[in-house]
């Protein structure tokens, strides 16, 4: 029901107000969370929470429905560092989320605007040539999400996977932690098949431009945050120097995970004229998969 909003109130709403507000509060009041039997169920909760959201966004053909999963992903991805005891990273997490997606969602809907305010990604697609500052706006806050390094992302979320891994969690949530991590990469790069490299699926007299220049500045300035942004804060936040020392198939275990998520959900999703549609042939299990 939020993403009924128009777009600009739900870039607020996604990114810092409305749906963070009760993570901010958890995070106030987190020594009620640590070592405690409520934080253990918090953690399952949460970790299936970014299970059911990253499954979801992957049979998701609204563009901005898939960004919304994609918030409820990164939510409980803040509420099960925050369960396990680290508030900061948590607090830290929220900041860099915040950036890119607001970013996602103003470049989603300067391309809803652009289409004739339709959200189907099915009509969308190789809009590369049409609106290239937009959709490269888009995919940078695409992969700043998936945690691509050196990007916003990467700091707040390689971090908190790191310390999922020193933590003596249990096998189950350990599962759910980093599948639903390659889900998320998986649908990110289906979202990049949608806009980037796919044919264009728009009518032949199509109104896209890259025009709207009020909008381009605000998007140049979160695109500019979304590169350097976790790095600033990382040093903010910070002071002192950490290093997270584990096994080399450990700390390539987050990067490993993500390459796969996106092999799987750019090939997943690379359909062309007279394909036989993978999910239809299997509608029931798609159909519970996607609800």
């Amino acid at each position: 029901a939020a993403i009924a909003a128009p777009t600009p109130v739900s870039a607020l709403v996604h990114s810092s107000t409305l749906v963070t507000a009760g993570v901010y509060l958890l995070i106030r009041f987190n020594f009620l969370l640590v070592n405690r039997k409520l934080g253990t169920f918090l953690l399952l909760l949460a970790g299936l929470t970014i299970f059911i959201a990253g499954l979801g966004a992957n049979f998701e053909f609204d563009l901005k429905k898939i960004i919304a999963l994609s918030t409820l992903r990164q939510l409980g991805l803040i509420i099960s560092i925050l369960s396990i005891g680290f508030a900061k990273l948590a607090f830290f997490h929220l900041l860099t989320h915040a950036i890119f997606k607001a970013l996602l969602f103003i470049c989603a809907g300067a391309i809803i605007h652009n289409i004739k305010n339709s959200q189907d990604i099915r009509f969308i697609g190789g809009l590369t040539f049409h609106m290239p500052i937009t959709v490269a706006c888009l995919n940078t806050a695409n992969l700043a999400l998936c945690g691509i390094p050196f990007l916003a992302g990467f700091y707040s979320k390689d971090l908190i996977l790191e310390t999922v891994l020193l933590s003596n969690i249990n096998l189950f949530s350990f599962f759910l932690y980093f599948f639903s991590t390659g889900l998320t990469v998986c649908y990110s790069f289906r979202l990049v098949f949608f806009s980037l490299t796919g044919e264009f699926n728009s009518n032949s007299l199509h109104p896209l431009n890259d025009e709207a220049y009020t909008i381009i500045k605000g998007m140049i300035g979160l695109l500019i945050l979304a590169i350097i942004g976790g790095a600033f804060l990382s040093w903010l936040i910070f002071p002192s120097l950490t290093i997270v020392c584990l096994p080399i198939y450990y700390k390539n275990l987050t990067l490993f995970v993500c390459f796969t998520g996106a092999i799987f959900g750019y090939l997943l999703s690379n359909v062309s004229l007279f394909f036989n549609y993978k999910a239809l042939s299997y509608y029931l299990i798609t159909f519970f998969a996607g609800s």
